[in-house]
């Protein structure tokens, strides 16, 4: 690998920096910013990079102009205007923290600690700056905990559960795949630095198979799409295993060697017939044998899921299923077969070190983010309530469900709200005090990833505009005016880049943060994608050393939330009993909530959650809000292709522009997350009529478990 001559900002007019991209994705791509006279002019993928391979999508190709918006916070603001009507002053940075510090210490000492309550999660996904960069301040403070739970705790639980804390698959070996399941995840427009492997996979021979109620980007590129009612893929799951089983489609010797509960799961599936599962999925059973039978007997296999298989109520017995369908037919054996769902597992991260769980105090309530609507406005009954509120690395307007709930918490006179963002974001909004964060470009980071197995350094290329500050200096400030002493308060970002891995571990072996600021990025000490095949022996990470159809985790821990997911570092948490063999659980809500069309809200292809939501650019790409509505569900409610519509439910409703389409399944209808309130019709989006109940596992969110009816504007 060539060095760059140029990697930091110099005296020189122009110069190239190695950055990476923050954004919560799974592609993590390695950037090169050009600098001229101290301005970055340009951002593009570095060409070098094995996975990302120089390309950039259409969220971040043109970050240098989010960096110079007009548009930027540049400076911290006092609130002057009603909540909600986003009017500011401009105050001074002693000004801020001295009227924070005031507010924390004043609700404190009139209500307790645990009433000031943190709101974070991964606006960005650096080690530094990212998910735990503010744990160890409120930790001291004795806030309450914020669980962070929107985004795969249900399928790592399940994951963990199954098969263990293990990287699975290296997703640079799709290549080697015959036979690819894209399950939940349209790839192209949320993973797209994947999907030139599998392309290449598909030249040389392999099925491409997509599973999905939307055929969507990469369903048009796959092979086979079979659409799917939402919620019932652990059905399918469930049905595959019956197959492969009384069709004698299994490798009975990783099965006796490498697995244990084989003889439970086989009574388990004998009633999942594929007769069965077509009541439940909509797809035909003959459909589900040939899946079946195609799955087990094409080597080496793969199955690619995505976050968005964990979102109703039986997304961790789904997830569960499907980590069980590898082992029975012995995909492991070979480079390119198993199951990819977070590399991340592979990355020596520091969490403790980062968190520092031992400054909280011992019994702390724990809030969840995803009922943020119901804690604010009483629905949780919470003693003490909570009357300081900070946010950072979030828009919960935006990416909470229960909408309305969150309008009304936010607009509380008596809630104190402080937000640290890039813009005035729809919560933002709602703050008695903004704060101005740093970009990617103006502040140091390092980057595990969940979708390869690259770490990446993240220099800065320019100085930061106007009184911007990274979330790392931001808590060493208010950590001084609090009057914290612990020595983590005052680590430097060098400090903190030297704790943030296990550097002794096998997997950094050869990396040092001296080599990541010369290359930019490095791959883990790990066999190479043409070797990788990590279980082909067995040897998961589980208590048993075996792929778990009976889960032992389960029977003795039921419930859990995983370590990442909270913080605390207590291990496993107690949450009831769970049956240790996989079943199914039906969605939720049906038609006999009086609402007959099921709704998924994925991720847009042009904004990442919340993030370039705002973006002149993005915004164009992705158009306004809308709502993708099957003909046979649009002719009899009188709905064209362009007119307006309202999709409501008893949790409220939001107006979006119909798109009529025979792309989306009979019964469904899609409205993409990520658009701004105040860019959208009536002041609201999808997330107004999403749920706030958790599936079965680990907490995790039910988004794509709604029923809504939708009429006319």
């Amino acid at each position: 690998m060539t060095a760059l001559d140029d990697i930091s900002v110099t005296d020189v007019s122009t110069s190239t920096v190695r950055a990476a991209c923050a954004h919560d994705c799974p592609d993590t791509c390695a950037m090169l910013v050009t600098v001229e006279d101290g301005r970055a002019v340009g951002v593009r993928g570095d060409p070098a990079h094995p996975f990302t391979q120089g390309g950039l999508c259409v969220k971040v190709n043109d970050y240098q102009d989010k960096v110079y918006s007009a548009d930027r916070l540049l400076h911290p603001m006092r609130r002057t205007g009603p909540k909600g009507s986003g009017e500011f002053q401009r105050i001074t940075w002693d000004e801020a923290l001295d009227e924070i510090a005031g507010r924390f210490r004043a609700t404190i000492a009139e209500h307790g600690a645990e009433s000031v309550m943190p709101v974070s999660y991964l606006g960005t996904q650096g080690i530094l700056n990212g998910l735990n960069v503010g744990d160890p301040f409120f930790n001291a403070l004795g806030a309450t905990i914020a669980e962070r739970t929107y985004c795969d705790s249900g399928a790592c639980t399940a994951y963990t559960m199954t098969i263990g804390a293990t990287a699975g698959v290296d997703p640079e070996s799709l290549v080697h795949s015959r036979y690819i399941i894209i399950w939940a995840c349209n790839m192209v427009s949320t993973n797209l630095h994947l999907w030139p492997f599998v392309a290449e996979a598909q030249r040389r021979g392999a099925k491409v198979v997509v599973i999905d109620p939307m055929r969507h980007r990469t369903a048009k590129r796959a092979d086979w799409h079979i659409p799917i009612r939402p919620g019932t893929d652990g059905a399918l799951a469930l049905a595959m295993m019956h197959v492969i089983i009384t069709e004698g489609l299994t490798d009975e010797a990783y099965v006796r060697d490498h697995t244990v509960g084989y003889a439970e799961l086989v009574e388990r599936v004998q009633q999942h017939t594929p007769e069965w599962a077509e009541g439940e999925t909509g797809i035909p059973a003959e459909d589900i044998r040939t899946l079946a039978r195609e799955y087990a007997t094409s080597e080496p296999s793969m199955i690619r899921i995505g976050v968005a298989i964990e979102r109703h109520a039986g997304g961790g017995q789904t997830v569960r299923s499907i980590a069980c369908l590898p082992a029975l037919v012995g995909a492991w054996r070979k480079v390119g077969g198993g199951l990819l769902q977070l590399p991340l597992w592979a990355f020596p991260v520091n969490w403790g070190a980062l968190m520092h769980p031992e400054l909280a105090t011992p019994g702390t309530r724990v809030v969840n983010q995803y009922q943020l609507g119901q804690a604010l406005t009483g629905g949780m009954q919470l003693d003490p309530p909570i009357n300081a509120l900070m946010v950072y690395n979030s828009n919960p307007l935006v990416v909470c469900p229960d909408q309305d709930e969150l309008v009304a918490g936010l607009s509380r006179d008596d809630l104190f709200t402080v937000v640290s963002d890039h813009f005035l974001t729809d919560t933002a909004r709602y703050a008695d005090i903004v704060l101005p964060a740093t970009t990617q470009l103006e502040q140091h980071d390092i980057m595990f990833s969940w979708g390869h197995f690259y770490v990446s350094l993240n220099t800065p290329a320019i100085a930061p505009l106007g009184e911007a500050v990274s979330n790392t200096e931001l808590f060493r400030r208010l950590a001084a005016r609090m009057g914290l002493s612990d020595p983590c308060f005052t680590r430097s970002d060098e400090d903190m880049l030297a704790e943030a891995f296990d550097w002794s571990a096998p997997a950094m072996q050869g990396i040092t943060l001296d080599s990541l600021r010369e290359s930019g990025w490095a791959r883990l000490n790990l066999p190479g994608p043409d070797e990788f095949a990590p279980h082909a022996e067995g040897g998961f990470p589980t208590p048993s050393g075996k792929t778990e159809f009976w889960s032992s985790v389960a029977e003795a821990a039921g419930n859990f939330v995983v370590p990442l997911f909270r913080q605390g570092y207590e291990g496993f948490q107690p949450g009831g009993v769970v049956d240790p063999l996989p079943h199914y659980v039906p969605p939720r809500e049906t038609t006999d909530s009086g609402y007959p069309l099921s709704l998924i809200s994925p991720k847009s292809h042009a904004f990442l959650n919340s993030s370039a939501g705002d973006q002149p650019r993005q915004r164009r790409v992705q158009g306004e809000q809308t709502v993708v509505v099957h003909p046979r569900d649009a002719e009899p409610r009188g709905i064209t292709t362009g007119q307006y519509v309202q999709v409501f439910n008893d949790r409220g409703r939001y107006t979006a522009r119909a798109e009529v389409s025979s792309d989306i399944a009979p019964g469904v209808v899609l409205s993409p997350m990520g658009a701004w309130l105040k860019n959208a019709p009536g002041r609201s989006t999808v997330n107004a009529v999403n749920p706030v109940a958790f599936a079965d596992l680990g907490n995790a969110p039910t988004f794509s478990d709604s029923r809504v009816e939708i009429a006319p504007a």
